[in-house]
C-alpha cells in the first residue's frame, strides 16, 4: 500500500514538474521508405521547450507515428535545456548574431511593447523562453533546424551585466554604461 502512494506521488512530482514546461511544435517531417508492399512512413517532429522564465531547450525525434515523434523530441529538449539572461524578463540585454550551417539570425533587444517580431522557428523559440519585446531577422537557409539552432547559437552567446561584472571582479554599475550618454565633467 504505501509503495503504491509512494509510486503515485513520484508520478504527480514528475507531472507538476513537467507541466512548468510549455512545448512548441515547430515542425513535422513525414518522410517515406518504399518497402515490397508499398510505403512505408515515418514521422520527424522538431519540437521547443521552455519555463517562460528564461529556460528553453530544442528536440528532435522520429518514430512511425506523430505523437510517439512529438513525445521523443519533448523529452529530448527537455534534456537540454540552457538559460538565457533576460533583461527585465522581458527581452535581452544585447544585440547578437547567430549562425548554424547556412543560417543566419540576428537578434536585437527592443523597447517595451514591441513584441515578437521573428519568423516561424525563431517565434517559437522566443515565446518559449518568455521573452516579449524582441526583432528578429533570419538570413541565409529557411530551414526550421538551422532557423532553430542558428537562434539557440546566439542565445548562448548573451551574458548579462551581473556576469561580466564578476568576469571582470567589478560593480554592475561600473560595467553598465549610462543610457543617453555620459554625464558632463565638471571642470
Amino acid at each position: 500500500m504505501a509503495k503504491e502512494r509512494g509510486d503515485r506521488d513520484r508520478k504527480d512530482n514528475r507531472e507538476e514538474r513537467d507541466s512548468e514546461f510549455v512545448d512548441k511544435l515547430v515542425h513535422i517531417n513525414r518522410v517515406a521508405k518504399v518497402v515490397k508492399g508499398g510505403k512505408r512512413f515515418g514521422f520527424a517532429a522538431l519540437v521547443v521547450v521552455g519555463d517562460q522564465k528564461g529556460r528553453v531547450g530544442f528536440g528532435h525525434g522520429k518514430a512511425r507515428e506523430v505523437p510517439e515523434a512529438v513525445r521523443k523530441a519533448t523529452e529530448s529538449a527537455k534534456r537540454g535545456l540552457i538559460r538565457v539572461p533576460l533583461r527585465e524578463g522581458r527581452t535581452l540585454h544585447h544585440d547578437i548574431d547567430g549562425r548554424w550551417g547556412a543560417g543566419k539570425v540576428v537578434l536585437r533587444a527592443a523597447p517595451a511593447g514591441t513584441g515578437i517580431i521573428a519568423g516561424g522557428p525563431m517565434r517559437a523559440v522566443f515565446e518559449s523562453v518568455g521573452m516579449q519585446d524582441v526583432v528578429a531577422k533570419s538570413k541565409g537557409s529557411s530551414n526550421p533546424y538551422n532557423m532553430v539552432r542558428a537562434t539557440f547559437d546566439a542565445l548562448k552567446k548573451q551574458t548579462s551585466p551581473r556576469s561580466v561584472a564578476a568576469r571582470r571582479g567589478k560593480k554592475v554599475s561600473d560595467v553598465m554604461r549610462r543610457r543617453g550618454g555620459e554625464a558632463a565633467v565638471a571642470e
